[in-house]
């Protein structure tokens, strides 16, 4: 009986789990030649460079950073239909899309698609991957390469410049250590600080703001 309630309560807790989004590319050769993130309907979630990866960098997204990119695989049907295009490109990697909802799975892989919405998804994964991999190159060199920490703040402005930066909450704290060290060239100090400030800025907005990606697809 015991067995019994238990296998009951394990589906219930499955069929009540909040709906998630993962996204998986497969590209040996590249750095990283593994990338997997998963995403949850309130922002939260997790990159990872293998599998068993056992330190995932943890981000959150804005409100409507996440509500677009759920938009989208609404959109597509969740993945259950083909999203490869079929045309003789070069190889780009085995992107993977996969949608899980309790008990619901339904995943569809592809090395290049001609949809608009499938490209606009996989630049949102691709953002967080740039994001994921600044974030790790910041952290390194905060810890073991000190004189490399301006350089690694270059890099991560221009990614804002760019917009290519999503999770901003999880910069805050390595930003905020840089630029009250005095161990770091004034330099770096000045240009974290300034970095921090415009991340508070923009995480001040409303929680109702569209950010640009989410406009270009409606």
């Amino acid at each position: 009986m015991k067995f019994k309630l238990l296998a009951l309560s394990l589906l219930a807790c499955a069929a009540s789990a909040a709906p998630r989004l993962i996204f998986i590319k497969e590209f040996p050769g590249s750095a990283p030649p593994y990338v997997l993130i998963r995403l949850d309907t309130d922002g939260k979630g997790e990159y990872l460079e293998s599998e068993d990866d056992d330190q995932p960098i943890k981000f959150k997204l804005q409100p409507a950073e996440a509500a677009a990119m759920f938009q989208l695989a609404e959109k597509l049907e969740h993945f259950k239909h083909p999203l490869e295009s079929g045309l003789k490109v070069a190889n780009m990697g085995k992107k993977t899309l996969r949608w899980d909802n309790g008990g619901e799975t339904s995943e569809q892989a592809f090395n290049y698609s001609t949809d608009l919405d499938v490209q606009a998804l996989q630049d949102w994964f691709e953002k967080i991957s740039e994001s994921a991999n600044r974030y790790i190159d910041l952290q390194r060199r905060a810890r073991f390469d000190r004189l490399g920490v301006n350089h690694s703040l270059l890099l991560l402005e221009t990614a804002w410049d760019k917009k290519r930066l999503v999770g901003l909450d999880q910069f805050l704290p390595l930003l905020d250590r840089v630029a009250n060290n005095d161990s770091y060239l004034n330099m770096a100090r000045e240009r974290a600080a300034k970095l921090a400030e415009m991340f508070r800025a923009d995480l001040q907005k409303p929680a109702d703001a569209q950010p640009a990606g989410a406009k270009a697809n409606q």
